[in-house]
């Protein structure tokens, strides 16, 4: 193990572009008047996040059994942490690229891309974290500036409601998880991953504490990853949010708390998940099955899809009872596919909206006449949702799925084949709401009064569009080097 303060390096060069970027904004309105501010600004910011991405992506290509920990030991750089910082420096590469047409109208945009890059900055310190507070501290830089950006618009009546559900369920989560954090540390004594791991066992005398401690730290996550039954306020935040903080929100910050989930329950609580692992499971079917009969009832395409990735909650669930290392790759890559189609998804509804195109569910009947490339985006990402090969959805649901039916063979396990049966009825039902968005956009005819000329669709949207699209057919196409990237990483995180 080497010590080094590259360690911190993506997180230092983001947090540098977020303090500077309100600096740009000033100048170019000082001196620049016809230049956008929210152009300029996105481009700065958008360097900043390449430069970590960067960084983060030489540490993979360079350092494939490398560990890097400075001497405090509450943040680590491995296979794990730098994949997952890529992923999140990912999503907030096309949300900020989206976001330079979508807020031009608005005011405070520097200070938009900053609140961003301060959100993917704790997303970071997530990723890296091996202590529970430093993982606290993280989550609450992500949250704290998401309060911020769903409130973005004041104005809107739906955002502001959205911002304080958001703010009062954040609130009460932080407080849920920070007691379950405290009850730990009074088992344990430290707050570190692998120390609670050591002192927590089958045979601690403090069983209620930890069980207290573990049900209060999981319904603090919940919150966070929007899983049954604490999934209610993620339809109205979603629907209220900008539509480009709503793709931040479902396709970064949510998986965020997947990592916490990870690293709490697969590393500090491993020694007793024969304890948990049953309890988790119901509430990943529960969590799939609510999300996926919810979304049917949807005319709202942002609820929808809000449902939807509670539902997907749900699939990525499945990892940690099953808890093997095969499990965590496929969740890995259950959760970067994710992060292209929901974003993906999303930012096309941002990028309709810009056109004029509401959020009904009816508005999208005959999109292939008026947007090809949208209505040919959407498609894809709703199909990948769904599963259907040869796109990436169909690779990490096919590997996620997998992991159960071979962890079932081994005695004491056999329920786990039931995680499989209800994924793969739950991924059935999905295919119905789906299909009929495609339906809607391919087959059925623009409703009476709507305009038939072509879209103009501004070109850094489709551009953020196109990213997601490609990624997601790449990865179906070619999943090797992203599953031995999603395995290697879970290596790191067992090791």
């Amino acid at each position: 193990m080497m010590i080094d303060i590259e360690v911190y390096r993506p997180e230092v060069i983001l947090a540098l572009f977020a303090l500077i970027v309100p600096g740009v904004g000033l100048l170019v309105r000082r001196y620049f008047k016809d230049v956008s501010v929210s152009k300029v600004c996105a481009a700065f910011a958008l360097l900043g996040v390449f430069l970590a991405f960067f960084d983060a992506f030489m540490f993979v290509w360079n350092n494939s059994a490398g560990v890097y920990e400075p001497v405090s030991g509450l943040l680590k750089l491995d296979q794990f942490s730098a994949l997952f910082m890529m992923i999140f420096l990912a999503v907030a590469f096309y949300v900020i690229l989206a976001s330079a047409r979508f807020i031009q109208e608005d005011k405070h945009q520097p200070e938009f891309y900053a609140l961003i890059l301060l959100a993917t900055v704790g997303m970071l310190v997530v990723a890296s974290s091996t202590d529970l507070i430093t993982l606290f501290i993280g989550i609450e830089m992500t949250s704290i500036s998401s309060y911020a950006l769903v409130a973005f618009r004041k104005r809107d009546a739906k955002g502001a409601e959205a911002a304080v559900k958001y703010f009062i369920i954040g609130g009460l989560s932080s407080g849920l998880t920070l007691f379950g954090i405290s009850l730990l540390y009074g088992v344990a004594h430290t707050t570190s991953f692998v120390g609670i791991g050591q002192a927590v066992t089958m045979n601690s005398p403090m069983q209620s504490v930890i069980f207290l401690a573990l049900v209060l730290v999981v319904a603090g996550f919940g919150f966070k990853v929007a899983i049954a039954p604490f999934h209610m306020w993620a339809p109205d935040v979603y629907e209220g949010a900008p539509t480009t903080v709503t793709a931040m929100l479902a396709a970064g910050s949510k998986k965020m708390g997947f990592v916490a989930l990870f690293k709490v329950l697969l590393i500090g609580l491993f020694a007793i998940k024969s304890n948990w692992d049953v309890l988790i499971g119901i509430v990943a079917i529960v969590t799939m099955t609510v999300g996926n009969l919810s979304a049917i009832q949807q005319t709202n395409i942002k609820r929808m899809l809000a449902y939807s990735s509670i539902a997907q909650a749900g699939y990525i669930l499945i990892a940690i009872p099953v808890g093997t290392q095969y499990a965590l790759a496929a969740g890995i890559m259950q959760i970067m596919t994710h992060a292209f189609m929901k974003g993906g998804a999303f930012l096309i509804v941002a990028t309709l909206a810009t056109v004029a195109i509401g959020e009904s569910i009816n508005s999208y009947k005959g999109l292939s006449k008026r947007a090809p490339f949208m209505a040919f985006g959407m498609a894809v990402l709703l199909f990948s949702l769904a599963g259907i090969p040869p796109l990436a959805g169909f690779f990490s649901k096919f590997v996620l799925f997998s992991s159960p039916i071979q962890q079932a063979s081994v005695p004491g396990s056999e329920w786990m084949i039931w995680l499989a049966i209800a994924a793969i009825i739950n991924s059935a039902i999905s295919l119905y709401y789906y299909v009929r968005i495609v339906k809607y956009m391919y087959v059925d005819d623009a409703e009476e009064g709507t305009p038939t000329e072509k879209l103009k669709v501004p070109l850094s949207m489709t551009a953020a569009v196109a990213i997601c699209v490609f990624m997601v057919i790449i990865i179906g196409v070619w999943p090797d080097p992203f599953f031995t990237a999603a395995q290697h990483a879970a290596a790191a995180f067992f090791a």
